[in-house]
């Protein structure tokens, strides 16, 4: 806000901040953008520039901080990454003529969702803005199924001019989609109230900005952006959208296409949990592209064709005749390599088509992007007649046929700009010598001159007799004479106009050659100026067929992700996945693999494993050791569904699928703390939602529900889900878990089969992962042996060992170790003692069986002589148990008998033993143990 002290160009800056408060104002000054008080401060520490004062001596200098213009983008790019906007305030009139203060206004607002694609990065990610109005009944009048999807939303990449609108039920489904997008900025309606504070609040939480817009003013573009749009709240935040884009952007934006209306449901729909413990687009853990589905996928040789592969792996398809439809042409491609070979070549000359063509729109298409827009057009012709000259298949001919390769505008490329035009579009040199007569003739005129300027120099060298006379140019001083001092005594008085001195020589200058000079000076600038005025011809050429353009860019965008898609399944050895037609929900997968898993590995290391849900099992219970791949299973089989149903093959020797609605996965331990939701909270909200959502035809995958609670609850809730699921939702589920128990239910249900990872014991009492997934349950959860591969101590370990025979063996309960067992371990460990309180719940070490996780956990390795009173109680639930034969005490006698053999083990130096000491050894453990048993 302006003060009394103000000077008239602060008073003129405060007006423009005034109407924007949220932005950094960029003004500018001369050949700099300054940042001035607030803006300076907080911008001088991001963008890491020095902070200086304007009226510095004043009893109140104003912090100011200036930004090259020429640079100004790195700049501005900075600060909306970090989710700042920018307004630029540029000089609306020439300094050199105005009349008091230049006049200045914001030319554009720069918005973490408005900002064009940044030279950094490949372009294979889209950047959407995106716009969220809420159904008050005053604005939409109801369809069919309206009146349950209260929420409409449309968003758009600026720099490509996609425009698409959907309706939603919830926040949340505005947030996942949001997140599905990978949206950086929502604008909401001033007028929604009490909804759009909730939907600010919701898009807040997860990082996004968010901008608010006053109504839609009406518009012949609006109308007719729209004009595909059935319902009326569509229009109304498709207007929105559009509104916040004209009043930010203040320019052209006719590249913008049809808004486009989509259903959610119409796609296989998974939210961004299940995106991230997928790692579909990037990897969760480094949260980069490699190590991702969508990296392993990426063999497009074009931006347009990598940003259409991500949105293909986020909305895999429902409908089987679009399924098949790329199908078909990965098969063909797949027959005939040397086409795609041929397509994927060609497609490595094509630049980004739709930003190129959104670049002639906005008006900031430059001399070498139409060069690069030429050389995209150029490879098209060999790529159409690569496709239509195949004999593998018409599906590859239709699609080249179906190609406009716009070469007229290729052709006036060629013909009017040179191959190596220099950035600047107003300084010349852009023209190609014959498209213009005169351009031509201002060049000649100019190649005239020169040669007069060297006649004319080797004239005055012959007159004065001084042969290092030059007649030179310099962009300050113009043409010149410049005669060395040492040769000054041979010029006569009078013979030239003195212009500069210099240390070493003298500059002149003569009416004649200022004659000339100002020949050369107006050709050159009549020259400037036809060359521009022609490159703006081009130019609107290129913006008149934009929409062409668009349509090319698609079309190779899509042949683009096809071939790759059929290059990755011969790489990787894919195979064509069918499809159910008869309603059958069997899943029958031979040979399925984690291609990214197995791409980690060395050849021939990744297992690969059958997933095999008859028509009338729908629910696996899978068992099994840590580490031994339950999750990469589960994963697998997500995976393999959305590759199929994005219409890529998937990695298995044979896949027969039906088609899913919904993918709802339950992977990993997290928290969300600023939610402040621990992880059992948010393993409960999560399996909700599959509870609440799913359908026979979705996909769950639950992996150690009940984790995070005492061991009574933690059990109870997953069987409790366990017989939902079988009893109601009847989904394809995969439930993994360590509570060995809940194996018992198959018994009870039809539906639910165990099977369980392969594992075994060597010899040497070390754990093997098979990898191999095998019917029925595990027998154990050898959490001790993970244990042990993790490097747990060895006297924690044999401890671990003793207290899970005592509970096995009393059936769970209070466990006390006798004084004898206790005489023997403190002989290795110290003494221990376990006893639990009475009423006591224990909790299982997460990810392991209940009994082994108790035992693990309780061990604490005190003094000799020390007791602990660490022993958790544990009891199962079901007794599924196969009955001993052995009571309790036996069992404490078979522990002494161990742990005095460990004892006389660990006594010995068994690289010292002799053969002959070394039977001794085994002779006496022998007769140990048949003294203690």
């Amino acid at each position: 806000m302006a003060n009394a002290a103000d000077t008239p160009m602060m008073v003129q800056y405060h007006q423009i901040k005034d109407l924007y408060p949220d932005a950094f104002l960029f003004y500018r000054l001369g050949d700099f953008y300054e940042l001035f008080e607030e803006d300076a401060i907080v911008g001088a520490k991001i963008l890491e520039l020095t902070l200086t004062a304007r009226n510095k001596n004043s009893e109140n200098p104003v912090p100011m901080a200036g930004i090259p213009y020429h640079a100004a983008s790195n700049y501005i790019d900075i600060l909306v990454d970090a989710g700042h906007k920018v307004a630029i305030v540029e000089q609306m009139e020439d300094p050199a003529t105005a009349k008091g203060m230049v006049k200045r206004d914001v030319v554009q607002l720069i918005t973490p969702g408005t900002k064009l694609a940044s030279q950094n990065g490949d372009g294979k990610t889209n950047n959407f803005l995106a716009a969220v109005v809420y159904d008050n009944d005053d604005i939409s009048v109801h369809h069919v199924g309206e009146t349950n999807r209260p929420y409409a939303l449309a968003y758009i990449d600026l720099s490509t001019g996609e425009l698409k609108a959907t309706r939603l039920e919830s926040v949340a489904e505005v947030q996942d989609e949001l997140g599905a997008l990978e949206v950086k900025e929502v604008v909401l309606a001033k007028e929604d109230g009490l909804k759009a504070d909730d939907v600010a609040r919701a898009v807040g939480e997860k990082g996004l900005v968010v901008s608010f817009q006053g109504p839609a003013e009406a518009s012949s573009t609006i109308t007719y952006l729209t004009k595909d749009l059935k319902d009326s709240l569509g229009q109304a935040v498709t207007g929105l959208l559009l509104q916040y884009l004209f009043d930010t952007q203040k320019r052209s934006l006719d590249h913008i296409m049809p808004v486009q209306s989509y259903e959610r449901q119409a796609y296989l729909v998974f939210n961004q949990v299940t995106r991230v413990n997928l790692d579909l687009v990037q990897n969760a853990r480094t949260k980069q592209k490699a190590g991702s589905l969508f990296a392993l996928l990426d063999q497009t040789k074009t931006a347009m064709g990598g940003r259409l592969l991500k949105q293909w792996l986020i909305k895999p398809l429902k409908k089987l005749n679009d399924i098949e439809a790329r199908q078909e042409v990965l098969a063909a491609f797949n027959d005939d390599f040397f086409t795609r070979g041929t397509v994927q070549d060609q497609l490595k000359y094509v630049y980004d088509l739709e930003r190129l063509a959104a670049k002639a729109a906005l008006g900031t298409l430059n001399a070498k992007d139409m060069v690069q827009l030429k050389k995209s057009l150029q490879a098209v012709p060999a790529l159409e007649g690569a496709l239509t000259g195949t004999s593998t298949g018409a599906v590859l001919q239709e699609m080249g046929e179906g190609l406009d390769p716009v070469s007229d505008l290729a052709d006036l490329i060629e013909a009017a700009l040179v191959d190596d035009p220099p950035v600047s579009v107003r300084d010349g040199d852009l023209i190609k010598p014959g498209y213009d007569d005169l351009v031509d003739s201002y060049k000649q005129a100019l190649v005239d001159n020169q040669d007069w300027l060297a006649s004319y120099q080797e004239q005055e060298r012959e007159a004065t007799g001084i042969p290092t006379l030059k007649v030179k140019y310099n962009k300050n001083f113009g043409y010149f004479i410049e005669i060395t001092k040492a040769n000054l005594s041979k010029l006569e008085d009078g013979r030239y106009t003195r212009k500069q001195t210099l240390t070493n020589a003298e500059r002149f200058t003569t009416p004649e050659l200022k004659e000339h000079e100002d020949l050369i000076f107006a050709a050159q600038t009549k020259r400037f100026d036809r060359e521009y005025e022609l490159f703006l011809e081009i130019r609107a050429t290129v913006k008149q067929e934009m929409h062409r353009l668009q349509s090319l860019a698609h079309d190779l965008a899509r042949i683009d992700v096809l071939a790759a898609l059929a290059e990755v399944a011969e790489e990787k050895h894919f195979v064509k996945p069918s499809f159910h037609t008869d309603g059958s929900r069997a899943v029958n997968i031979t040979q399925g693999r984690h291609p990214v898993v197995e791409s980690l590995l060395g050849a021939g290391e990744y297992v690969a494993n059958d997933v095999t849900f008859p028509q009338d099992k729908f629910i696996q219970l899978v068992t099994g050791p840590n580490m031994a791949g339950k999750s990469t299973y589960m994963r697998q089989l997500a995976i393999i569904v959305i590759l199929a149903q994005m219409g890529s093959f998937v990695p298995a020797d044979a896949a027969e699928l039906p088609i899913f609605d919904q993918i709802f996965t339950r992977i990993g331990a997290n928290d969300d703390l600023v939610a402040g939701q621990s992880t059992f909270m948010v393993e409960m909200a999560e399996a909700n939602l599959a509870l609440q959502d799913a359908t026979a035809q979705s996909l769950i995958l639950f992996d150690e529900l009940g984790r995070g609670t005492a061991t009574y609850d933690g059990m109870a809730l997953a069987q409790a889900i366990i017989e939902f699921l079988a009893d109601n939702l009847h989904a394809t589920t995969v439930f993994a878990t360590h509570y060995h128990e809940l194996t018992a239910l198959a018994d009870s249900y039809a539906a639910i089969e165990n099977v369980h990872v392969g594992a075994k014991l060597s010899d040497d009492g070390k754990l093997h992962f098979l990898h191999q997934i095998q019917q029925g349950a595990a027998d154990r959860s050898y959490g001790i042996q993970v244990a042990a591969l993790a490097g747990l101590p060895k006297p924690l370990l044999n401890n671990a060992e003793a207290i899970l025979a005592a509970l096995e063996a009393q059936g769970a309960g209070q466990v006390d170790v006798d004084a004898d067992a206790e005489a023997v371990a403190a002989d290795a460990s110290g003494t221990v003692t376990t006893k639990a309180p009475e009423k006591s719940e224990a909790t299982a070490v997460e990810g392991t069986g209940s009994e082994s996780g108790a035992a693990v956990a309780s061990f604490e390795a005190p003094a000799a002589g020390v007791t602990s009173d660490k022993m958790a109680q544990e009891l199962p639930l079901f007794e599924v148990a196969e009955k001993r034969s052995e009571d309790a005490s036996a069992a404490t006698r078979t522990s002494k008998a161990e742990q005095a053999v460990l004892a006389e083990l660990k006594k010995a130096n068994l690289n010292k033993l002799t053969p002959l000491d070394a039977l001794n050894l085994l002779y006496k453990l022998q007769d140990m143990e048949a003294h203690h048993g």
